[in-house]
């Protein structure tokens, strides 16, 4: 168990353990009626001096608090069974195990817990199951120094050691069950954060090792990952520690009104949300997320911010496996195996226990995997599993268009779109990606100056940086920068084509390796195979095949490529793909995959156009899954064919009703036209003007589908003026996603006529300083505008005074303070998602006369309130803890004194227990706990 068991120096020594992210319980008679005590860890010398925060003599039990530690806590159990519990676990502090001088060292006990043995009492009797070491049936106890001792049951805690009473050689331990501790009313408050209770009958002996067995898998299989390009031009394997090619991405809630609408990193926001379904782009890090949750949750190695999925239990679901094996949907005793861990099968009814005590992670990889026709069956699925199971966290991932909004709303899911990489993530992304290469051994003496020269190019090209917004196509660049020796392709289109190049064609020469299988295959012929499976599987609405699938393929295909049969039969030649190509990867035994779901849809589309095939291709127009087939497929298209499909496109548009889908393909068609280096202009005319009929979009998801034409649609738009009253909103919200400094000259023109409330929150989209002056300027009074970043720290003063602002992020109170110098603030103000914040004096010298409304959300350092009396007309004050329940202040007290000089003030608290307020009476019914 990755469990933190400490020695308690109070008025005698004791033991206590970790139970929430920051509270340790003891026993009170170990402290001895002391508001302090001193904690020592084991194997670390030093020591820190806690505050009690909590003590009942009856129940002898007690709580410290450590904020300066977040580590894996114990589970919390009951036990809810009369029959003895055998397989229990005692750690502590014993006497008898000291060493040194009496250093106390940590000692292991097993034994049986009696419910029915001191039931009167209310006490819990554990029986060891061999008498400690030295025991004397009549002198003192060799297992003193065990009092606050947790006691474990099937891997959750189910009470602490209170004594060790005299007789029956020492063998008999007093314990307090955590069920009375929990009945406690301020204890449960402290505690409440952590109560997911595993109620425990008869501990399943094989459970705990399992469960250690199967994190070990776990992170065998998620703790590895591929980083595209070292494969093909490193030394040593491609699979690279899955830290060094993490990047914690950016992301925004879809809830209207949520703060989450503010970019925020992944991380943040999955902390306080129980069920995500995240959707992003190919090749925008859903997978690569999953991995790394798994991994580190099964290790228990998640940073603070996600500390209390450690420990918990992942179990990954990748939908594309399931379908390449012609698999139904997991049962709770199937999911351990669906992921192709090498474990032994677990005990009976594990999985089950495991998500009824609240401790499971379900990671749900590639919704969008799955056919359109059968994702009711997969929603079916997955709202059965957690309507069985309620307390199981859930993240889901689909691409952005796969699946309609608020799919799994019924089973409160949070949605949460992953953001394209900003310039700041692709330059982290280019170190990161060069540090792995200097990992793998290359002797490359270049390589630090091809780092700086990428570098600098995404600096100043912004059309480059356009090109690498996924993590995906950011490191095919760093590759081909690599191979080229600075040289790269310009269009989407052709960077896929020049990675399949140096996929297909160089990677053996730069090894000069020759033939070591005995087979030679040009480009074009490795090409010519792969197109053909990666066809076959889009036509069949999988990703993933089996090596007979596989065979069959390539026995089909073979016949008509005479030099390559003659080199070998299909095995043969589907061994040199796997080993050679570098496109195909083995997911789990004997099942098979492309590196990435793009290379298969480009490879897809060239079939289907070399093949004309395209009238097929078009049948599918309607099929989200076949929309990146058909857009790459104008790439590869001649003169003669690009019309075929562009006209296909708007066919298969005018043919519906429904204005989702209508625009959805009109945007298609449009995509396809702009990769046209000739196209009649009369069609191009018909584009544009289909395009221009499903403008003003009417909902989010057309407002996305039409941004995906960049600056294109943005001369389509209509003047400010001929835009109705109910459209305004979703025509400036696309302004907004296009963002850049193209769109800014059509925000200024909406701002200038008007609509600069609806643009108050998109500063983030467009160049700062332009953005303040040209269009800030407009923003009236009862507005707010949201600061989430330094830089526009440094042009609010352009901003008009007495708007509302909302800073969000980790600013340095001097700098917040530095912005607001010389300013009238307005009536709202807020701050959010700050651990800098440790009080608000900072705010003493700015002008806030006009503030009736302050919130202050995740702001965790933030312990003292006295700065809130310059806010003399302030009428509002929301505190939200939310989602973090231990924000609090060191001491664990939250002073609301400083409130009380405010007679008009009414206060909210969100997430702060009751007992650990102060001051709290004398504002009487002007404050709401929640």
């Amino acid at each position: 168990m990755n469990l933190r068991v400490y020695a308690v120096m109070g008025r005698q020594q004791g033991t206590g353990t970790l139970v929430g992210r920051d509270l340790i319980l003891t026993s009170a008679h170990v402290l001895g009626g002391a508001h302090h005590a001193t904690v020592l860890t084991p194997g670390d010398d030093s020591t820190r001096r806690l505050a009690v925060v909590w003590s009942d003599d009856r129940l002898d039990a007690a709580l410290l608090q450590d904020t300066s530690r977040h580590s894996p806590a114990a589970r919390l159990s009951v036990v809810a069974t009369d029959r003895p519990v055998p397989g229990c676990e005692i750690l502590g502090f014993p006497r008898v195990q000291r060493y040194d001088g009496q250093k106390p060292d940590l000692d292991q006990f097993t034994g049986t817990a009696l419910p029915m043995a001191g039931l009167l009492r209310h006490t819990l009797t554990l029986e060891l199951d061999h008498p400690p070491t030295g025991a004397d049936e009549d002198g003192p106890s060799p297992l003193a120094g065990l009092s606050g001792a947790p006691v474990f049951a099937g891997g959750g805690l189910i009470g602490i050691v209170r004594a060790v009473p005299r007789g029956r050689g020492h063998r008999r331990l007093e314990c307090v069950p955590l069920s009375a501790i929990l009945a406690d009313e301020e204890a449960h408050e402290w505690l409440a954060p952590y109560v997911t209770l595993a109620p425990v009958t008869r501990p399943h002996p094989h459970d705990q090792p399992y469960e250690e067995e199967y994190a070990e898998a776990v992170g065998a299989v998620y703790r590895r990952t591929r980083i595209f390009g070292l494969d093909e031009l490193g030394k040593r394997a491609s699979e690279w520690d899955l830290d060094t090619a993490y990047l914690s991405l950016e992301a925004a809630s879809k809830a209207p009104g949520s703060p989450g609408a503010v970019p925020q990193r992944i991380d943040d926001l999955l902390s306080s949300r129980p069920r995500v379904l995240l959707r992003g782009d190919a090749g925008a890090g859903k997978t690569t997320l999953v991995w790394w949750l798994a991994a580190h949750a099964a290790a228990g190695t998640l940073g603070p911010n996600l500390a209390e999925l450690n420990g918990l239990v992942p179990f990954v679901v990748p939908l594309r496996s399931l379908r390449a094996r012609g698999a139904d949907y997991p049962t709770p005793t199937e999911l351990a195996g669906v992921s192709g861990l090498m474990i032994d099968p677990s005990p009976e009814g594990w999985a089950g226990r495991v998500l009824s005590g609240g401790r499971g992670l379900l990671l749900v990889d590639g919704l969008d995997e799955v056919p359109a026709e059968e994702r009711e069956a997969a929603h079916a699925w997955l709202s059965r599993l957690l309507a069985r199971y309620p307390r199981t966290r859930c993240v889901a991932t689909v691409r952005p268009f796969a699946v309609a909004p608020d799919w799994l709303g019924s089973e409160q899911f949070e949605e949460l779109s992953l953001l394209p990489l900003r310039d700041a993530d692709i330059q982290k992304f280019v170190a990161a990606w060069h540090e792995a290469a200097r990992l793998d051994g290359d002797p490359d003496r270049n390589l630090a100056d091809l780092e700086h020269d990428l570098a600098q190019q995404f600096r100043h090209n912004p059309a480059l940086a356009d090109l690498a917004r996924t993590p995906l196509l950011c490191a095919v660049i760093c590759a081909l920068h690599r191979l080229r020796e600075g040289f790269l392709p310009e269009t989407r289109w052709s960077l896929y084509s020049s990675a399949l190049q140096m996929l297909l064609g160089t990677r053996d020469e730069r090894r000069r390796i020759d033939a070591p299988d005995g087979i030679r295959m040009t480009i074009e012929e490795h090409t010519q195979l792969l197109q053909r499976l990666a066809a076959w599987l889009v036509r069949g609405g999988q990703t993933e095949f089996s090596r007979e699938q596989a065979l069959h393929q390539l026995t089909r295909a073979l016949p008509g490529m005479p030099r390559v049969a003659e080199q070998g039969g299909p095995e043969e030649i589907l061994t040199h793909l796997l080993n050679r190509s570098g496109l195909l990867q083995e997911r789990t035994d004997d099942v098979f995959h492309f590196a990435h779901r793009t290379f298969q849809d480009f490879l897809a589309a060239k079939e289907l156009v070399e093949d004309d095939q395209l009238k097929e291709a078009l049948r599918h127009a309607h099929d989200q899954q076949w929309h990146d087939v058909l857009v790459l497929a104008a790439g590869h298209c001649t003169r003669r064919d690009l019309p075929v499909l562009v006209e296909g496109l708007l066919a298969a548009g005018s043919s519906t009703r429904k204005r989702d889908r209508k625009t959805t393909l009109y945007v298609l068609a449009a995509l396809a036209a702009q990769h046209a280096a000739w196209l009649d202009g009369k069609l191009h005319g018909r584009v544009t003007k289909a395009v221009r009929s499903v403008i003003p979009p009417r909902n989010r998801d057309q407002v996305n589908q039409l941004a995906r034409l960049g600056g294109y649609v943005l001369p389509l738009l209509p003047e400010p003026d001929g835009v109705a009253k109910e459209a305004l909103d979703q025509t400036t919200r696309l302004i907004s996603n296009i963002g850049g400094a193209e769109a800014l000259p059509y925000a200024r023109a909406f701002a200038e006529r008007g609509a600069a409330f609806l643009l108050a929150a998109d500063w983030s989209s467009f160049p700062t300083e332009a953005y303040a002056r040209d269009v800030l300027c407009h923003v009236p009074d009862y507005c707010g505008i949201f600061v989430s970043r330094r830089d526009q720290l440094e042009h609010l003063h352009l901003a008009p005074q007495r708007v509302g602002l909302h800073f969000w992020g980790p600013f340095d109170p001097t700098d917040i303070a530095r912005s607001l110098a010389g300013r009238e603030a307005g009536s709202a103000l807020s701050f959010g998602a700050n651990s800098r914040l440790t009080d608000l004096t900072f705010l003493r010298d700015v002008d806030l006369s006009a503030v009736e409304h302050l919130e202050l959300r995740r702001c965790p350092g933030l312990t003292d309130l006295s700065g809130i009396g310059g806010l003399t007309k302030l009428r509002r004050l929301e505190l939200s803890a939310t989602p973090d329940p231990a924000w609090l202040p060191s001491d664990g007290r939250l002073d609301l004194t400083p409130l009380s000089r405010l007679p008009d003030l009414q206060t909210t608290l969100i997430g702060f227990p009751s007992q650990r307020l102060l001051g709290a009476a004398a504002l009487g019914d002007r404050l709401t706990v929640e």
